[in-house]
């Protein structure tokens, strides 16, 4: 995270404060998820939507969602299967959504990198109370995949938008 981001903006959970209506990062589906879904899957305890809100402005730069996930062990690497427990389901955190604003004061800003790093922490926080092996992502487009996989997220082998992540991984990342 770069100290410019981390002064400038704050994370919160969404709430009623937050203007969403401004909100748009140029993908139609994550700017009507973030107006309309995020808080009846917070009232109905399907997933957390989070804002990285701009201190000086109160406005939403980006946001990410998270809920519960798993994954199934065949669908993992072998060699990282083989280390696991033979469950047929390994716990996970999704990481649903994650989308930055497209305004130009927020563009090539490393907003998005710095919004996947504070994600990633908050979902280390939560393997650490709930146990999860990994956080998973589906990628809307290859765009976004490539942006994981640059964050060093792997692909499922079958399914190439579908990546993840191993909390040691996140764990050493943050160390």
């Amino acid at each position: 995270m770069s100290s410019e981001s981390a002064g400038t903006f704050v994370i919160e959970a969404l709430g009623s404060q937050h203007d969403r209506a401004a909100f748009s990062c140029g993908v139609p589906a994550l700017d009507r998820y973030l107006r309309e879904q995020a808080g009846q899957d917070t009232r109905r305890n399907v997933a957390r939507t989070f804002v990285l809100v701009e201190r000086e402005t109160s406005r939403i730069a980006g946001y990410y969602s998270l809920a519960a996930s798993s994954v199934l062990l065949t669908a993992l690497p072998e060699e990282m299967a083989k280390r696991l427990p033979s469950y047929d389901h390994i716990p996970a955190v999704l990481l649903g959504r994650l989308a930055i604003e497209q305004d130009t004061r927020f563009r090539g800003k490393g907003l998005g990198a710095d919004l996947l790093n504070r994600a990633l922490t908050h979902c280390l926080s939560l393997s650490r109370q709930i146990g999860a092996y990994a956080v998973v992502v589906d990628a809307i487009d290859e765009r976004a995949a490539a942006f994981y996989r640059h964050h060093q997220f792997i692909p499922f082998s079958e399914q190439p938008l579908r990546l993840f992540i191993e909390m040691r991984m996140i764990e050493r990342m943050h160390r």
